[in-house]
């Protein structure tokens, strides 16, 4: 990584929105480019020839996919890209290049072939897709485009690099030499089969949970969080790379480090027809926050964030600085939200089929424990809401001193964590209140508790909800924090 990469100084999420608008980094782009092609109408009837139903054509959309989509998000997000590709000399192959040159991806050294270029063609009808049709050239690269190919790698030399190969053979073992000798910046890889590209030593791979199967022989089948989390030192010995980031669809990504515990971001369910092209959105998201120099953790979030906001959308969807800005997920925005609004977003989350976890707490001085407590909490379910006491119920609680942090801190180093969707404020001792009103699903407390110490147990059970004792995480107060803190002053 280069010094202004490791100099960044912004702070938090807020600082890679800023360092991407005022420093835009340059990303080149490698891979497998193809079209998505989507023909919508509406179904009034079956067919007379046979049983299948009839589409009144209404409209046609083209988006760039594979790493064209990668492309795509890259330049939305800020970054300065260039595309080295080839595509076939066909009016697809034009349609897909102006597309990327409209949005300022440089495609000055895109290689032209013979041939179709790829297209997914979707046929959706009444907002249900019907058929999908691929068409595609299985014919080798002919000499003077794959030498066109092999010089063009050889110009990747000291640049920021993310490699996107989906297997077709456009990466033989002479295109990786040419990388390999180049020696890019950073190599960011996103394969099929990374087996192939672990002699380059990637600095990051984004291999998803069927690529991660096949590069250590994990069994997916069950527990893919656990499972991967475990499995990683073979993972990232396998890949040959410095980190990993397995992408998990709807259990969201897990990013493996040598010499820190697996960091997990959570996805927004979604639909398969909402997902397409999401590790693509990732992938960019992860990147432009990297090359601005944030920690591996917070660009995985910021990479989250970005998919989370293509999921939103139907069909191939590229995110913007603007979207994620505006989305009341991004990292721009507050997560401390009142009463009324955090109603409305557990009645939203209930209505699209997320479990809803709640916990609540004093969260003064927060420490690995409240920490290590949040991140089971958010493991449980789909969204997590925690309820935090303010000064006056904290100070009925604890006693005099107490809290040390105002609210308002407290409550922005709750947010601060990744696994929290909202913070909600309130003045009484116990949220039984809050738990009546929001009625979620999921109610959990940490290992120094038991249900039946609890006076919400019952209120949870009436309405059908479930009470959860998490791990018990010793050696972890606020309390022993500040006698330490109080000794230490003292001597």
């Amino acid at each position: 990584m280069t010094d202004g990469m490791r100099n960044a100084s912004s702070h938090g999420w807020n600082g890679i929105v800023e360092a991407l608008r005022a420093k835009p980094p340059r990303v080149t782009v490698l891979g497998d480019v193809m079209l998505d092609r989507w023909l919508r109408g509406g179904v009034r009837r079956l067919s007379r020839e046979s049983p299948v139903p009839v589409v009144d054509l209404g409209g046609r959309d083209d988006r760039p996919g594979g790493a064209a989509n990668t492309a795509m998000n890259l330049a939305a997000l800020g970054a300065r890209v260039r595309l080295l590709t080839v595509a076939g000399e066909d009016d697809d192959g034009t349609l897909l290049r102006g597309l990327l040159d409209e949005r300022g991806v440089d495609t000055s050294d895109w290689v032209v072939r013979p041939g179709a270029t790829t297209c997914k063609t979707r046929v959706v009808g009444n907002d249900q897709m019907i058929v999908r049709i691929d068409s595609a050239t299985h014919e080798e690269l002919d000499p003077t485009a794959r030498e066109r190919w092999h010089r063009a790698l050889a110009t990747t030399a000291g640049e920021v690099v993310l490699a996107c190969d989906y297997g077709t053979g456009l990466f033989d073992d002479e295109a990786l030499r040419r990388i390999a000798d180049a020696q890019p910046a950073v190599l960011l890889v996103d394969a099929h089969d990374l087996r192939r590209w672990a002699r380059l030593r990637p600095d990051i791979v984004f291999p998803n949970a069927e690529e991660a199967s096949l590069l250590a022989g994990l069994d997916l089948s069950a527990d893919r969080v656990g499972v991967v989390s475990a499995s990683a030192p073979e993972v990232l010995e396998r890949a040959g790379a410095r980190s990993a980031v397995v992408t998990l669809d709807r259990d969201g990504t897990l990013l493996l480090r040598p010499d820190a515990p697996p960091h997990r971001t959570h996805a927004i369910p979604a639909s398969d027809d909402r997902t397409i092209g999401a590790g693509d959105t990732f992938a960019a998201g992860f990147t432009a926050a990297y090359c601005v120099g944030r920690p591996l953790a917070e660009a995985s979030d910021f990479g989250q964030a970005a998919a989370n906001v293509a999921v939103a959308h139907t069909g191939t969807f590229v995110c913007s600085l603007e979207d994620l800005v505006g989305d009341r997920r991004a990292p721009s925005a507050t997560r401390t939200v009142d009463r009324q609004r955090v109603v409305a977003a557990v009645a939203e989350a209930r209505e699209r089929g997320r479990v809803v976890v709640f916990t609540n707490g004093c969260f003064d001085l927060l420490h690995p424990g409240h920490a290590a407590h949040l991140e089971q909490a958010k493991a449980q379910g789909d969204l997590l809401v925690v309820a935090l006491n303010d000064d006056a119920s904290v100070r009925r609680l604890k006693g005099v001193g107490r809290p040390v942090s105002p609210v308002g801190d407290r409550a922005r180093m709750v947010e601060a964590l990744g696994c929290v969707d909202y913070v909600v404020v309130f003045s009484d001792d116990s949220p039984a209140a809050l738990l009546e009103e929001l009625r979620p699903q999921l109610y959990v407390k940490g290992g120094d508790y038991t249900a039946e110490m609890l006076q919400e147990t019952a209120i949870v059970e009436a309405y059908g909800g479930e009470v959860r004792i998490l791990d018990f995480i010793p050696f972890h107060s606020t309390t022993r924090l500040v006698e330490r803190i109080q000794a230490a002053a003292g001597s």
